[in-house]
């Protein structure tokens, strides 16, 4: 592996790790896609930098590209709060109106300046290491690994300092404020770090990988946790291996780096958002499964409780009259016979006296309908295991 592939898969980690951490709290606030709408809104804020330094190195640029994307948040939450549109809507009118701006300013001054789509729509991680910072004529190494580097340092450091604050802002601004926490403040500040981290990834990645990174880990970690600091863990960890599995995948298919990034990711979301233990979707079909199952064992009990002619709690009366297939009324009772409500003798089902007394409290919990006891009595009795 060359220092140049090193110093790509390098970058590319240190941004996903960047990204992550303002991108779950993003994530968790459903403000996910002003992040999209910032990564495109700070081009006049980067013009103006260029025009006012003629120096495209110069830190002014990040300074007033994320001073824009801050004003982009602002915009946003202004025209919401007049109640005419939605969140959605906001930003689909000040980002487009903004990057506009941006396009217009460069082509009426600066015409020699080339807007190609691959450095600003995809970015381009192989032309990174050849962006060196040069101090006293000494070679220190890509200038977007340093640049990314202080702001992933810095978010880090604000992270720790400032935790408690952005979690308590996060799930409820009502305490937060009563404790004597700024929710506003907390909130512009957080919208602060976005902006400069997605304008020091901007340069290296592009618009569309920024967004990927930020939304993408975030989301995949919050369907399998709900723990803040193993999400922004987990977070972190998933950019990674987008990010270093990216590159080897648009090195083998000779293809773009940032589209093969983002491409990891959304297999990564896809894996999750399948087979995720609680909140995956094949999770929730067997839920649904074993929840059918347990009504039909609820109606089975009280159908037991309800009757005491033998051919009313004959085996095969299940099928015969209570219309139920046959592996569905096999399945029902192996579970009531496993858990010991039933006893069945001479193809005669009675109710155990363990039955009886769970049939009595589960129909007083029916009549209540009180979910949640439901499943208070399902511990209590040790009930559907295995």
């Amino acid at each position: 592996m060359t220092s140049a592939q090193i110093e790509i898969q390098l970058i590319a980690a240190l941004v996903a790790v960047a990204c992550a951490l303002p991108g779950t709290f993003l994530v968790l606030r459903k403000m996910a896609m002003i992040s999209d709408a910032i990564s495109h809104a700070i081009l006049p804020g980067i013009v103006l930098g260029f025009f006012i330094t003629q120096d495209l190195n110069s830190p002014l640029l990040i300074l007033l590209a994320a001073l824009t994307g801050v004003i982009t948040v602002m915009l946003v939450e202004f025209i919401q709060k007049t109640g005419l549109v939605k969140e959605d809507t906001a930003i689909g009118l000040v980002f487009p109106a903004l990057f506009s701006i941006g396009v217009i300013m460069i082509a009426k001054n600066a015409n020699d300046v080339h807007l190609d789509v691959d450095a600003v729509l995809l970015g381009e991680l192989a032309f990174a290491p050849f962006d060196r910072l040069l101090i006293s004529g000494t070679d220190i190494g890509p200038k977007s690994l340093w640049v990314i580097s202080v702001i992933l340092l810095v978010s880090v450091v604000l992270l720790l300092l400032f935790f408690k604050e952005l979690k308590l802002s996060t799930f409820d601004k009502g305490l937060a404020t009563t404790l004597g926490f700024s929710p506003v403040i907390l909130h512009y500040g957080l919208m602060t770090v976005s902006s400069v981290t997605i304008v020091g990834a901007f340069d290296a990645v592009g618009a569309v990988l920024v967004v990927a990174l930020i939304i993408a880990p975030a989301a995949t970690a919050y369907l399998l946790t709900n723990d803040l600091k193993r999400m922004l863990l987990l977070s972190s960890v998933f950019g990674i291996i987008a990010a270093i599995g990216g590159y080897w995948m648009a090195n083998i298919l000779d293809a773009s780096i940032a589209g093969s990034m983002t491409t990891v990711l959304g297999l990564l979301f896809l894996t999750a958002y399948l087979f995720a233990p609680k909140q995956g979707v094949l999770s929730g079909l067997f839920r649904e499964r074993q929840q059918r199952v347990e009504v039909s064992l609820l109606i089975f009990l009280l159908h037991l409780q309800n009757h005491t002619e033998e051919e009313e709690r004959h085996v095969n009366h299940l099928s015969e009259h209570i219309n139920w297939q046959k592996v569905r009324a096999k399945t029902v009772l192996e579970l009531a016979a496993k858990n010991n409500l039933i006893h069945t003798e001479n193809n005669i089902v009675s109710l155990t006296d363990k039955g009886q007394e769970f049939t009595d409290e589960a129909l007083k919990y029916i009549t209540t309908n009180k979910v949640t006891a439901i499943e208070e009595l399902k511990e209590r009795f040790f009930l559907f295991r295995g």
